[in-house]
């Protein structure tokens, strides 16, 4: 466990699970489940390299790129009639981008509206031009919002140990015992005491381990 995310393997550049959410700006965890419903979703098969499972870029991409495109299909359709200039509170926004309710609008709408008019009741109503709401039809990918500033949202390490160098330690020790047949039980002090940490980090270092082992395996 190196931490390395890609690497050029006889001329051409490969991903490793990791690179692969990066990239993508997918969730680990989403690329596992891609993975794992590979003949559902055309995620490409993986090789194995140097121990370790690769997917090689070219292939990410157009899967990557086909998916969108798949994402996008299902999303309502846009009614494109009408003046771009025209004011439009949040139902008629909500129905130019085929929803049923105004409490369908995405947050990029509803937290940016174009103006505000205050009402006589002290009730706030927003409105927006036409050609913003086209503009954030036009921007949706059929991914819901997560609430963070677009551009912010990383790819999810697999777990909290993933760039902890003490990792590999742990991997190593079950590895060994494994081969030589021995049982798990135990592992935790034999950790803390190779590494000089408490047994419930060596615990937590040694779950992390056999959870990264077994992503390598499937």
């Amino acid at each position: 466990m190196n931490g390395v995310a890609r690497q050029v393997i006889d001329g051409r550049t490969a991903l490793d699970r990791i690179g692969v959410a990066a990239h993508t700006g997918a969730a680990y965890t989403t690329v596992n489940h891609w993975h794992r419903h590979r003949a559902r979703f055309g995620f490409p098969h993986s090789f194995a390299h140097d121990g370790r499972q690769w997917f090689w870029l070219d292939d990410i991409e157009a899967f990557h790129t086909a998916h969108l495109a798949a994402k996008r299909a299902e999303l309502t359709k846009v009614d494109r009639r009408g003046d771009p200039e025209d004011l439009l509170g949040s139902g008629a926004a909500a129905r130019v981008l085929g929803y049923a309710s105004y409490r369908n609008l995405p947050d990029t709408l509803l937290h940016h509206p174009d103006r505000v008019e205050e009402l006589s009741d002290g009730r706030v109503r927003r409105l927006w031009f036409r050609r913003t709401v086209w503009t954030v039809a036009d921007a949706r990918t059929g991914r819901q919002s997560t609430g963070r500033t677009p551009g912010t949202t990383g790819a999810r390490k697999p777990h909290p140990y993933a760039d902890d160098p003490r990792l590999h330690a742990a991997i190593t020790l079950l590895a060994e015992a494994d081969a030589a047949g021995q049982d798990r039980r135990g592992l935790g002090v034999t950790l803390a005491r190779q590494l000089n940490i408490t047994e419930r980090t060596a615990q937590r270092l040694l779950a992390a381990a056999a959870d990264a082992s077994s992503v390598s395996r499937e």
